[in-house]
């Protein structure tokens, strides 16, 4: 991006996680599986909410929140391009973004419709149970897009999950190149990947410069269960690639650079955001023009971090140690 300073972009749904302590009876009573997660509708959410009757802790969530979140932590300008109602909820993401300089003139507002939440219900075995009301971030359409919004943007990171609203997504996808940013996309998950398989090998080609995938969903794509010719194929379809593998570390591809980074290997509570964090510190680096590999490792400095706590957050007080580290291996 040259003569271009770095300002990212994210596009997607703007989730508010609400974060409960209960036991596995209050998960018996409201039905459904234990640790899976469940779309319901506002009303049932609000229901399950009025049961609880310990503290509920709030943040900033959805795929594309926590990276971006994690990349206004670190210091970089970011805006978001998402939907969110016009209550308290809404005024809670809004406000936490802004408080943290992020630029909050892409949000739009549903008049009537709830800012989507994700209600994670937490048993004694740190086992995690979803309720998602997805709300008002699942109205945004694209005729509410428009070409103020990727004004002074270097960079548009993309939540594989919009590949669901095809329009909304090719209208994103086609106004940042437009304005001459790159793209980033998260594969999001395998099921996605499968779903939308007929579009995305042309979809990677003309619009994506950075695709980052897990081994499940590299596997879904390629049909390898090998992550090594999982890369080598979404390499013939963007200029830089990231294989996360979990434990195991990351495979990365850019351009005629190739690099392997090991995982952080932590006591983890919460697997929840991991990777969304992997990628915050992956593009910190690499929108700065960092080696390949410090890329990699500081993604795995951010996920081995948001693991070892409840939900998609880092703690404030985490951040100077983050720092530190950062500066000894940039």
């Amino acid at each position: 991006m040259p003569g271009k300073a770095v300002k990212i972009l994210a596009a997607g749904s703007p989730i508010l996680d609400i974060l409960v302590n209960v036991d596995d009876a209050f998960i018996q009573s409201i039905g459904g599986s234990k640790g899976g997660m469940e779309l319901v509708s506002s009303e049932r959410l609000e229901d399950i909410l009025s049961r609880v009757k310990t503290g509920k802790t709030k943040a900033p969530g959805g795929s594309a929140g926590n990276t971006i979140f994690g990349l206004a932590k670190l210091g970089l300008p970011v805006s978001f391009l998402g939907k969110i109602g016009r209550d308290e909820d809404g005024d809670f993401y809004k406000n936490r973004l802004s408080s943290l300089n992020g630029d909050i003139c892409s949000f739009r507002y549903a008049d009537n419709i709830h800012t989507g939440r994700c209600l994670s219900l937490v048993t004694p075995d740190s086992e995690r149970t979803m309720r998602t009301d997805l709300g008002a971030a699942a109205m945004l359409g694209p005729d509410e897009i428009n070409e103020s919004d990727f004004s002074g943007i270097s960079h548009v990171h993309v939540e594989g999950y919009m590949l669901y609203a095809e329009p909304l997504c090719m209208k994103v996808l086609s106004e940042a190149k437009k304005a001459g940013a790159t793209v980033s996309l998260d594969l999001a998950s395998f099921e996605v990947v499968r779903n939308k398989k007929s579009i995305l090998p042309e979809l990677l080609k003309n619009y994506i410069d950075i695709i980052f995938a897990n081994e499940d969903e590299a596997g879904e794509f390629s049909g390898s269960s090998s992550p090594e010719e999982a890369l080598k194929l979404l390499s013939d379809y963007s200029h830089t690639v990231a294989v996360k593998l979990g434990k195991k570390g990351a495979l990365l591809k850019s351009g005629n650079s190739s690099a392997k980074v090991n995982a952080e290997l932590v006591k983890a509570v919460d697997t929840t955001g991991a990777g969304d964090l992997w990628q915050t510190g992956f593009l910190y680096g690499f929108l700065q023009g960092m080696p390949l590999e410090v890329c990699g490792k500081i993604g795995s400095i951010l996920g081995a971090e948001v693991v070892q706590v409840m939900g998609a957050e880092i703690p404030d007080e985490r951040w100077n140690a983050i720092f530190g580290r950062l500066k000894q291996i940039k």
